[in-house]
């Protein structure tokens, strides 16, 4: 299979390009710097609207993941470049597909459960209604924004992607340093819901929504069992042997992360696999325990 990627490099896209390569698969990659010659990328810059169209051709998947990290501190001029980043890189990328004489069979673009906003203790599936906030505003127009695509008739699915449990990156390599020091506790109450799924499951979700034609529109990428916090604390500790006795008050998360806190590591987003489950997919860590076990060895 001819596969383009855009955001290759980052914790997701490199883990994808590593299993995509050991399939033989052969892999584009969309780039926004010079194309290195021989090494299979193509230009684009969502900025401005760029992209080099010759290079799209041939292809018979594209997976979208490009975005501006959103694990930092929101500021306007930041909260800007995560909503321009996914909305504008999207509507280019699917604009700029529906236009090929041969477009590809399936475009797989990563999405976030935080289209449903905070829901306390609410089992959300693809059906339910978005939330409030800013990231479900992003969620939205992101996914809004392959309309073209759809349009064309091109099969689309919508990962909305849960906390992605990996020691290489992302929340749980944050968590490790001060968990395995024994300075680790639960986030403000600690009631808050927790939608994860191991990185290993989230691969073979992405290879699932390539070659299942069934599977269009939102899909939750979350494994079947979310837990709260502080059972996700608890968890944590008892896999590396060390106590959780250091809470992070919520006033004291909302000082140090803003607005950000607030949406990341205060919201209740308690998700369901629906699609997944009712067509047959398989996880191989559906318990966070087994998931922990596995990825800290």
């Amino acid at each position: 299979m001819n596969i383009l990627i855009t955001g290759s490099t980052g914790l997701i896209g490199s883990a994808l390009i590593s299993s995509f390569t050991t399939g033989e698969h052969q892999i584009t990659r969309l780039v926004r710097s010079k194309p290195r010659p021989g090494m299979g990328e193509v230009f684009w810059n969502p900025q401005d609207g760029s992209i080099e169209m010759p290079g799209l051709e041939g292809m018979d998947a594209v997976v979208h993941l490009a975005g501006e990290t959103i694990a930092e501190r929101w500021t306007a001029e930041k909260k800007a470049r995560i909503r321009d980043s996914r909305v504008n890189g999207t509507r280019l990328l699917s604009e700029s597909l529906a236009r090929l004489a041969q477009p590809p069979n399936v475009v797989v673009c990563a999405s976030a459960i935080g289209y449903y906003g905070d829901r306390g203790d609410d089992v959300l599936r693809e059906d339910s209604p978005p939330g409030s906030g800013f990231l479900a505003e992003v969620c939205r127009e992101w996914e809004a924004a392959a309309a073209p695509a759809v349009q064309q008739g091109l099969r689309v699915v919508h990962l909305r992607i849960g906390v992605v449990l990996s020691p290489a990156g992302g929340a749980l390599a944050k968590m490790l340093p001060p968990f395995r020091m024994g300075v680790g506790g639960r986030i403000g109450s600690g009631r808050q819901y927790m939608s994860w799924i191991a990185i290993d499951d989230l691969i073979g979700v992405f290879h699932y929504a390539l070659t299942t034609e069934s599977l269009t529109g939102p899909v939750n990428a979350v494994a079947p069992n979310p837990v709260t916090n502080l059972e996700f604390t608890n968890t944590l500790g008892r896999v590396l042997g060390r106590p959780t006795l250091f809470p992070l008050p919520a006033v004291a998360a909302r000082l140090a992360f803003g607005e950000m806190a607030n949406d990341l590591l205060l919201a209740s987003t308690r998700v369901e696999p629906a699609q997944l489950l009712s067509i047959g997919y398989t996880f191989r860590y559906p318990e966070l325990e087994g998931a922990l076990q596995h990825l800290l060895g």
